[in-house]
């Protein structure tokens, strides 16, 4: 455990050591915010209010309801996407180390493949959730000034949400980091995923809005259950409220269907603890994978 360890605390010192790499961190979920809120909000605002004219015409809704729902919209689509691509930003070390021989020196030690693995594992981790709740906070902060309608409890249960696609995006990002060895590399991987994770995962587009075979499709992907329950935790005041202001329990239904609050598969609908047990069982799978495969390497270097 000593060995893990110091693996942990060099990686995360190495982390906020390179400026370069700390501020592309950061400055991710701002600038996502700040484009979010610029371009997605009035898709969100104008969708919001078709939905409402079309299920509820007579029925007066104030602008700071409207609001909140465009703003746990946007909330859930940026924590989405950020707690899985900026951990490929903060996952960069893993492949420095290759392109500066670092790892040769690592990889001679008495160190485990295991403890290598986890080193870079928990170390990625630990500075993708300072910066995803940073982005938080931020966003938080921007609901706060637009349409509060969340509890402490929907706050808490957005950070376990946070937490566990925080988990989710250092495995998957691990496991892809393995294979490159260059700076090119990982910067072509972190802009196909930062420009296709987004649609993939229901961030930038509803899911309820594809064709049926790729609804189907992205059904089996954890990063859809992720953000649902983002946006289920984050509108839950919301859709509370509407209830309050009379609004049917069909048309609330039929509103979550259509910004991805339900999801299903195959026709059937999939619970919030359902999406749990999925999110965190792919997380255990692809933690394994990720290790056997560094124990392997070990194996074959020795």
């Amino acid at each position: 455990m000593m060995g893990l360890g110091a693996m942990i605390k060099r990686n995360i010192k190495m982390f906020f050591k390179d400026k370069g790499l700390l501020f592309t961190s950061l400055i991710t979920p701002i600038i996502l915010l700040v484009l979010y809120a610029t371009f997605l909000g009035n898709v969100y605002r104008d969708s919001f209010e078709q939905i409402i004219s079309a299920l509820a015409p007579n029925l007066n809704i104030p602008k700071e309801l409207v609001e909140g729902c465009v703003g746990g919209q946007l909330f859930s689509s940026l924590l989405a996407v950020c707690t899985v691509t900026v951990t490929f930003c903060s996952n960069m070390l893993m492949v420095q180390d290759k392109v500066n021989g670092s790892i040769s020196d690592l990889t001679i030690t008495p160190v485990k493949g295991s403890t290598l693995a986890l080193g870079y594992y928990v170390a990625t981790a630990i500075t993708t959730l300072i910066i995803c709740f940073a982005a938080t906070a931020a966003c938080l902060i921007y609901i706060a000034c637009i349409g509060w309608y969340l509890t402490l409890t929907d706050i808490l249960l957005i950070v376990l949400d946070v937490f566990i696609l925080v988990m989710f995006g250092t495995a998957l990002s691990s496991i892809i980091n393995y294979f490159l060895s260059s700076q090119g590399q990982i910067s072509a991987v972190g802009s196909i995923v930062s420009a296709g994770y987004g649609f993939i995962c229901g961030a930038y587009m509803p899911i309820s809005q594809f064709s049926k075979g790729l609804q189907n499709f992205v059904a089996f992907l954890p990063g859809t259950y992720g953000t649902s329950l983002l946006r289920n935790h984050s509108l839950r005041g919301v859709f509370a409220e509407m209830v309050d202001l009379g609004i049917p329990e069909t048309a609330i239904d039929e509103m979550k269907n259509s910004i991805d609050c339900n999801i299903y598969f195959f026709e059937n609908k999939v619970e919030l603890s359902s999406m749990y047990i999925y999110l965190g069982a792919t997380v255990l799978v692809l933690v394994l994978i990720y290790v056997l495969m560094n124990i392997k390497k070990r194996k074959v270097v020795r």
